[in-house]
């Protein structure tokens, strides 16, 4: 098993930008993919990033082009790096691989402000 330890949220203002981080228990060279995932209130969980270990990256639509997802097996880390932000980008943000198979994480909480 795994657990993971997310970190670096806050309050930001509409444009602004944010890094997250990923911290897990155990080296994760053996995860193919690993993900960035957040949930808005009332809404379910979404997918947003992801890097495969060979450095392969898929970003959903309403991202792209903004957010960057960087891993670093040597430091058992995943990052977020999130720019232009938008106040729809607000959302407790988790890791997991990309099929959530982790018990998950509590989380850090993203809030961008008009």
């Amino acid at each position: 098993q795994v657990q993971f330890v997310e970190s670096g949220g806050g309050l930001v203002q509409s444009g602004g930008s944010l890094r997250l981080s990923c911290v897990a228990s155990r080296n994760i060279f053996s995860i193919d993919a690993m993900g960035w995932y957040r949930q808005a209130p009332g809404k379910q969980r979404e997918l947003v990033a992801t890097r495969t270990s060979s450095g392969g990256t898929n970003y959903a639509d309403s991202v792209k082009g903004r957010f960057t997802i960087i891993r670093d097996n040597a430091k058992n880390t995943v990052y977020l790096q999130m720019n232009s932000l938008k106040p729809e980008d607000t959302a407790v943000y988790y890791c997991n691989d990309i099929r959530g198979t982790y018990r998950w994480g509590q989380g850090t909480q993203v809030t961008v402000s008009s």
